[in-house]
């Protein structure tokens, strides 16, 4: 007798969309794999669950990737500023976790700057090149 292999339930993935904790740009890699959705929210989540982090570390944390440049996930942002708050972090907290996470950005302008530099007084010296472009 063909019986079907049981599928593992996803607690975890569940409780993030019944507390209104989705993200809806996970939902195609959850129907792609929901098992390994599970275990990518559950490895995120794990300091928390745990007890291992204090819910405020965790949230100011959770602000930090969620503003950080390379992710910029806006409603992330507003949820764990939100709970953050309610969990007794301070505005200026909060504020210092997004001057601090700021300077990812820094360096654009540490790449660019010395080369802008260096272009202009080449420029200067040399006199315009024709045919770079």
């Amino acid at each position: 007798m063909n019986e079907e292999p049981t599928i593992p339930g996803t607690p975890t993935c569940d409780g993030m969309r019944e507390a209104g904790h989705w993200n809806p740009a996970w939902d195609s890699l959850a129907a792609l794999d929901a098992q390994w959705m599970e275990k990518f929210l559950g490895m995120a989540t794990h300091p928390l669950r745990k007890g291992i982090l204090e819910p405020k570390t965790f949230e100011l944390i959770a602000i930090a990737v969620d503003v950080s440049c390379t992710h910029l996930y806006a409603p992330g942002v507003r949820r764990h500023i939100r709970k953050a708050l309610e969990v007794g972090a301070t505005v200026e907290e909060i504020l210092a976790v997004l001057q601090l996470t700021s300077i990812l950005g820094i360096h654009s302008m540490a790449l660019g700057a010395p080369i802008l530099i260096e272009e202009a007084q080449k420029l200067a010296a040399e006199g315009p090149v024709q045919g770079t472009y």
